[in-house]
Order: structure tokens, then C-alpha cells, then sequence
């Protein structure tokens, strides 16, 4: 009788720790998590552009669901976004946005992509067709992609629709993350703790674009608040989260309808790049 009971009490054993192994569990949602799975999709190429634009630049500072959103919408036949990268580091050539923008001749800029301790890209960036960093294929902060390819066209897509040997050959291009916005809904799983104020490129799939900063805010409602109604004239098909805290930062010309602008806190620290606002 012993050796029965001490025989099904391993069967039930062993019955319980398949189980347990089959089960699926939602992992802890953090500020920074580990890359998830990609999805199996392929994002359409560049919208082409097409007739005269619709406006000129402008800034404007709006609130959607509590939420300040600061920053400038502009059209993308007419002007485009230009990496700002500094080989020697953080702050090596440019202290802030305004100065990096100003060496360009440039209407506006923002803050752009994560970088290590060290001062290095987290991520690839291509700077007029010469690459810095390398491919970041493990974090969420290298989840999403900013680009202009060849012929001049600019999107938001996943990293894996577009492949690190693609990468390479864009004209300019900026790995972060993560999504915040995909196909007009807000992606989720986002971070609903850490609260800080965020710098973020929004799309509407065509020709219209929207740079700027946030006030203190979650990553998901962030999503929420740019899926919802978004700080422009249009509906936001796509956002990307670029780096923020005490990176975030945005530098507006007076040359730009309600500008000029310029939004840096005292504690704001020095960073590795920027994306800067152009005419074409």
C-alpha cells in the first residue's frame, strides 16, 4: 500500500509540473522591458509625395487627456527630419537641441536616441548614409525605426520589417522605442509605472508629421492620449518613443509660426544625437 500511494503521489506530481510548464502568464510590464517577439508584418513603403503642401510649419502646445503635448506639425514635401549625430559622444559639438539645429540651419529640434553610459548608440543611426552604433536587436528601446530612404521617403515601422542589412541603407535613420502607436490604435502592453516626460515623432501615415515633448506622463497613456485625438490636425496612424526624462528636449525657431521655442530644464543632461527639422 505504501509503495501505491508514494506511486500516484508522483504521478500527480509530475501531472502538476506539466502543467504548470504549459501555463502562459503575463510577465511583469517595466519602464524598459525586454524585446517581445516581433510581429509577422510588412509595412508599406513611404507614402509617395504628391501635390503641394498643406502648411508650413507650426508649433503649438496642446493638452489631450491630461496630458501637454509641445511641439511642432509640419509636411513632408516640403520639409524633412536630418539626424544630428556627435561621433565624440554626448555634448562633444552641441550642448542642447538649439545649438545642434542652428548648425544646420535648421526650424526646430528634438532630442533623439538612447545611448549607453559610455556615450554610444543604443541602437543604429544613420546620419546622411554613414552608420554609428550597431543594430539593437534585444530591447524594446530598439524595437521601433525612424528612416528616409534613398529616393527621400520617411516612415515609422518595426525594426523587423525592415532588417538590419535594410537598415543600412537608408539615408537617415533612428532606432528606438518602442512603439507607441500602430495603425491608428495604441500598441500594448505598455508601462503604466514610471511617469516622466517623453519625446515622441507621430505620423499620419502620408505626408504629415509631428515632433515634440510631453508633459510627465506613463508610456500607455502617452499611446492613449496620442491614439485618442493626438496633439495635431490629423490622426496619429503611428508614433515612436524616443529617448526622454532628462534627455527631453525641444528647440523651436522663431522662424516657425508660434515660435520660437525652447523647452530644456536646468537638469536636463547632455546627449549623443538629435533629429532636427529642415527644409527640403
Amino acid at each position: 500500500m505504501g509503495m501505491r500511494i508514494r506511486f500516484l503521489m508522483r504521478g500527480m506530481l509530475a501531472t502538476a509540473m506539466a502543467g504548470a510548464a504549459c501555463s502562459t502568464s503575463t510577465p511583469p510590464v517595466a519602464e524598459n522591458p525586454a524585446a517581445q517577439p516581433e510581429k509577422a508584418i510588412v509595412m508599406p513603403p513611404p507614402a509617395p509625395r504628391i501635390g503641394k503642401p498643406v502648411s508650413a510649419p507650426s508649433y503649438a502646445a496642446v493638452t489631450r487627456s491630461g496630458i501637454r503635448f509641445s511641439g511642432v506639425e509640419f509636411d513632408s514635401r516640403s520639409h524633412r527630419l536630418v539626424v544630428i549625430d556627435q561621433a565624440g559622444g554626448p555634448g562633444t559639438k552641441y550642448p542642447d537641441a538649439g545649438a545642434a539645429a542652428r548648425s544646420r540651419n535648421a526650424l526646430a529640434a528634438v532630442n533623439a536616441g538612447f545611448f549607453t553610459p559610455e556615450g554610444d548608440p543604443l541602437g543604429l543611426v544613420v546620419e546622411g548614409g554613414v552608420a554609428a552604433g550597431s543594430w539593437n536587436q534585444a530591447s524594446s528601446l530598439g524595437s521601433g525605426i525612424w528612416y528616409e530612404d534613398a529616393p527621400g521617403g520617411s516612415a515609422i515601422a518595426r525594426r523587423g520589417a525592415i532588417g538590419r542589412e535594410g537598415a543600412k541603407r537608408c539615408r537617415e535613420l533612428l532606432q528606438t522605442g518602442p512603439l507607441l502607436v500602430e495603425n491608428g490604435a495604441a500598441v500594448g502592453g505598455l508601462s503604466t509605472r514610471k511617469t516622466s516626460a517623453r519625446t515622441i515623432i507621430a505620423w499620419d501615415g502620408g505626408d504629415r508629421w509631428w515632433i515634440g515633448r510631453t508633459s510627465p506622463c506613463t508610456l500607455q497613456s502617452a499611446a492613449a492620449a496620442l491614439a485618442s485625438g493626438g496633439p495635431c490636425r490629423w490622426s496619429v496612424a503611428h508614433a515612436l518613443n524616443l529617448d526622454g526624462g532628462r534627455s527631453s528636449e525641444l528647440w523651436v525657431s522663431g522662424k516657425v509660426s508660434g515660435g520660437p521655442v525652447s523647452e530644456r530644464p536646468l537638469w536636463n543632461r547632455p546627449v549623443r544625437n538629435f533629429l532636427a527639422l529642415a527644409p527640403r
